[in-house]
């Protein structure tokens, strides 16, 4: 609140004086310039915020609309391999009002939508994917407790020096074992269940292992 203050005041003291368009330049300026130092630096959210604010005091400047545009499509990609696809949409819709030509950005609108449209067709034919999915997901989640269960027996015994300890973590140990070979055996099927009906599953190495059905939807 104190910035926006102190920008406040500074923009109405250049106005008296004539000095505004300045004053306003120098704003979009530095961060722009902002913009750009986070982007080096791998920061994609702080670098998203420096040319937001930007285009704030100037929607027109070109450096920042290119930048934020860039970095929208960035974010928009990540979004998109993490399996956001509705995020990753509508933050390339933000990114286009300042940047609409960006072959970049069609590029991936394109792939997205048609990553959706399939993932919405395999949903409607497949309903138990979804849920399989996540289950084999749970269970992957619950190794990395049991996991840390041991690592905590094996810190309990740098204390205590109880050979007892050594066994209980060597008993998880087993057990985690089980665990994985069980997952890893679903993990398996579930590919095999996958590949055998959808088209395109399987790798050229990997053919599907039964005729793949239609992907149209059910009446």
């Amino acid at each position: 609140m104190a910035i926006k203050a102190v920008l406040g005041a500074a923009l109405l003291l250049a106005a008296l004086t004539g000095c505004a368009g300045s004053i306003e330049r120098w704003i979009v300026d530095t961060r722009v310039h902002q913009g750009e130092v986070a982007l080096a630096q791998g920061s994609l959210s702080e670098a998203e915020l420096a040319y937001r604010l930007a285009l704030k005091v100037d929607p027109a400047d070109p450096r920042a609309r290119a930048g934020f545009s860039s970095v929208a499509t960035d974010i928009a990609d990540e979004q998109f391999k993490a399996g956001r696809l509705d995020d990753a949409l509508q933050t390339l819709a933000t990114a286009a009002k300042y940047d609409s030509q960006s072959v970049r950005l069609q590029a991936l609108r394109s792939e997205i939508e048609q990553a959706k449209l399939k993932r919405e067709i395999i949903v409607s034919n497949y309903p138990t994917f979804k849920e399989t999915g996540a289950q084999i997901a749970r269970s992957y989640q619950s190794l990395r407790l049991m996991n840390q269960k041991i690592v905590a027996t094996l810190k309990k015994f740098d204390y205590t020096f109880n050979i007892n300890e050594l066994t209980s973590a060597i008993r998880q140990s087993y057990e985690l074992n089980l665990e994985v070979a069980h997952d890893t055996g679903r993990l398996i099927a579930y590919r095999q269940v996958v590949e055998a009906g959808v088209p395109g599953a399987g790798g050229a190495a990997e053919p599907a292992l039964a005729p793949p059905t239609s992907l149209l939807p059910l009446p």
